[in-house]
């Protein structure tokens, strides 16, 4: 019996998502759910989708749906979470998990009650460079990391919900620069300190009070050091972002979105390639979820794992704040 899975919103990253787990409908039943009925029932004609629905609350009472997607703007997951949670429908929820952590946490708490599955939609966990250098680390292959650099300038030009702080959560690092924090914690665990600033903004960029550029310097309990540099406004840009990984013994680079990552050590440098059948990650994160219900585990990105993620985006603005380091112990756990 295939897995009866439903979009909730069908927005902009909605058709990406449908677009990249094509290859998934032999084994996922696709439903599609908008407060426009004509936005669904295009979404599921164009996509294959087995059935749309006018709005969300016929679609987690549909027996067919076993899960929601919840893909609406980031004021709108915790109130969508809960609205699944009560018809005991499986939760897969886009990044940012929340706006901040007390809603985080209230997720969390509304999945736990219901007995169902909750899972971040983190897909740059699953991009193959990623777990490539995931399997680099854990095998020893880089020695031990000193420092972590994570890098992506787009011109980027945020509109509606985005460009409002407050049910956007902040601006492009819980939007975009959440993907770095995520990956980091991923390779390196949580951080001890982290320090971050603000960019100017852009010439322009009137009517947003939200930031559009961030840096952000953590440190590590083995004295490691992660740099994170997300922006919306520079130019001129490379076509993906990049990650370079320093260890004691070699290095690595990839891009983000790419298929190949290069080792670089005593013996010169040389490239790896990678399958280029996934490279946003979004299917193996959909595999993932869907397996994750089946065998009756946790998946492998969490409600706690997206909580932490949160929890350093919130650090992150702390310091923009009083424009001095923090201690990450303050932020996570809660």
């Amino acid at each position: 019996m295939k897995f009866g899975l439903c979009v909730i919103g069908c927005g902009n990253f909605a058709r990406t998502f449908a677009a990249q787990i094509q290859g998934e409908l032999a084994d996922l039943a696709l439903y599609f759910a908008s407060r426009e009925a004509g936005r669904a029932a295009a979404f599921a004609a164009e996509f294959g989708g087995k059935g749309s629905f006018g709005s969300y609350e016929s679609a987690v009472a549909a027996p067919e749906v076993d899960a929601v997607y919840v893909c609406t703007p980031h004021h709108r997951h915790l109130p969508h979470a809960r609205l699944a949670a009560a018809a005991g429908k499986h939760i897969l929820i886009e990044k940012p998990l929340a706006r901040d952590t007390a809603e985080a946490q209230a997720i969390i708490a509304a999945a736990a009650d219901a007995g169902v599955t909750l899972m971040v939609a983190e897909n740059y966990r699953f991009m193959p460079p990623v777990q490539a250098a995931k399997a680099l680390l854990d095998g020893g292959i880089l020695g031990t990391l000193r420092l972590a650099q994570l890098q992506e300038q787009y011109p980027f030009h945020p509109a509606g919900w985005r460009r409002d702080a407050r049910r956007n959560g902040g601006g492009t690092f819980i939007d975009g620069g959440i993907h770095k924090a995520s990956i980091l914690a991923y390779l390196a665990g949580p951080p001890a300190e982290i320090y971050a600033a603000a960019l100017p903004p852009r010439p322009g960029a009137d009517g947003t009070d939200a930031e559009d550029s961030v840096v952000a310097m953590l440190r590590y309990p083995d004295g490691m050091v992660g740099i994170i540099n997300h922006s919306w406004s520079a130019a001129p840009h490379t076509p993906r972002p990049w990650a370079a990984l320093s260890g004691s013994e070699a290095s690595a680079m990839f891009e983000l979105g790419g298929n190949w990552i290069d080792v670089l050590d005593a013996a010169g440098r040389r490239r790896q390639w990678l399958d280029a059948a996934d490279p946003t990650g979004i299917a193996a994160m959909t595999r993932e979820f869907r397996e994750s219900i089946r065998q009756g585990r946790p998946p492998v990105m969490t409600g706690a794992d997206g909580a932490q993620d949160v929890a350093l985006v919130q650090a992150a603005y702390a310091s923009i704040r009083a424009g001095a380091p923090v201690n990450f112990g303050a932020f996570w756990p809660p």
